[in-house]
């Protein structure tokens, strides 16, 4: 009789996979780490000047898997205990611990916490950061170009890698062999009751979508201000162009005249001069009415100043506003403002009463994360 290829075994394997699931949870603790650190990653100068292939080193408190360990200063080393200690009961503390840490004033004896630095790939950074983001109030529109892709499990077959083995199937296929043989019961699994699961990629169609970004470069934008403008606007189109297929953006660079220009000179070209933002906002207009068609796209202007603005351009920027927002889905405004200065700009803007109207005030880089999610927070359903 011929050995067969396949057994069950009636083992209780629970205890076999405490070591995968410590370290599943282990890894879960690590990942929950670099989300933390997210904020700060974000603006990281590094990530911003990059080619987007390089790999991020992020400071992690160390998470050692869980194991036994041994104080051999100790003179015991095994024992046993009476049999009534209860889960979560103290077995003892190590009385040296308690003084570690930071040291205060003059050097310490004492060992501090150990951290260690987990290395990440920008598209797992990106994978964390725009998992929470999207388009808000996408439309809608005659044209159907912009899609998103997904990946489904929508059939079976006889051959496959072994990561996608049904089980579930495997035995129902090797049950239903069994039970025709006249020889009930899960055993002998042969080849032909192998099922895997195959994938494939499909598209999902949205509509058309234009973001206009706009970005004040007159002489006020000190390089805090332009760095965390650009930070935003690197993360904003890196997330639409992972995200989704055909959305277009539109570049426009103001001091006190506005002009479209590339992508390249938008992030690496400097200015000066004054500032008259509502300058930002005709052009927007003039390239929406020419190219733009309200009824084929979704429109997303976006536009980040520092906020000190001509004063008496202020009321003409609300009304040209307005006009966007009758045109687009959404209109998000960003203000760099470090020292909490009084801006004459928001104050102005705080007056719009409008859903479609969003803002963000950032004052350190750790709110450029703060501005995304703003601006693109999931909407919830139901």
């Amino acid at each position: 009789m011929s050995h067969p290829l396949f057994i069950i075994s009636r083992e209780d394997w629970s205890l076999h996979r405490k070591g995968y699931q410590d370290q599943s949870r282990h890894q879960q603790k690590v990942r929950d780490a670099i989300k933390q650190n997210l904020p700060d990653l974000v603006t990281d100068e590094s990530i911003i000047l990059s080619n987007g292939k390089q790999i991020i080193k992020v400071p992690i408190r160390s998470l050692d898997e869980y194991r036994f360990r041994y104080n051999f200063n100790k003179s015991k080393h095994v024992g046993q205990g009476d049999g009534d200690s209860q889960v979560g009961d103290v077995l003892g503390v190590d009385p040296s611990s308690k003084d570690a840490g930071k040291g205060e004033g003059t050097a310490g004896d004492q060992p501090g916490e150990d951290y260690y630095e987990a290395e990440i790939s920008m598209e797992e950074l990106q994978t964390m950061l725009f998992e929470e983001l999207e388009l808000p109030n996408l439309l809608e529109k005659e044209k159907q170009q912009m899609q998103v892709s997904d990946v489904i499990f929508q059939d079976v077959r006889k051959k496959g890698i072994a990561s996608n083995l049904d089980k579930k199937r495997t035995i129902l296929e090797n049950l239903r062999r069994n039970a025709n043989t006249g020889n009930p019961g899960i055993h002998h699994i042969a080849p032909d009751d192998l099922r895997f699961k195959t994938w494939e990629e499909i598209y999902k169609p949205h509509s058309n979508a234009v973001v206009i970004a706009m970005m004040d470069t007159s002489g006020s934008m000190g390089n805090f201000e332009k760095y965390i403008a650009r930070s935003f606007f690197f993360w904003m189109t890196r997330f639409l162009r992972t995200k989704y297929e055909n959305v277009e953006i539109v570049f426009i660079a103001h001091h006190t005249e506005a002009k479209e220009v590339t992508e390249e000179d938008f992030f690496t070209r400097g200015e000066s001069g004054g500032t008259i933002c509502s300058s930002a906002y005709i052009k927007a207009i003039e390239i929406i009415d020419q190219r733009y068609p309200t009824d084929q796209y979704n429109l997303y202007p976006f536009h980040f100043s520092d906020g000190d603005n001509l004063s008496s351009d202020n009321e003409r920027c609300v009304r040209l506003i307005e006009q966007l927002m009758e045109r687009s889905n959404m209109f998000g405004y960003g203000e760099v403002n470090q020292y909490n200065r009084s801006s004459t700009l928001m104050s102005a803007y705080r007056q719009i009463h409008n859903k479609k109207f969003q803002y963000s005030v950032i004052r350190e880089k750790g709110e450029v994360y703060k501005a995304l999610k703003t601006f693109f927070s999931k909407q919830v359903v139901g």
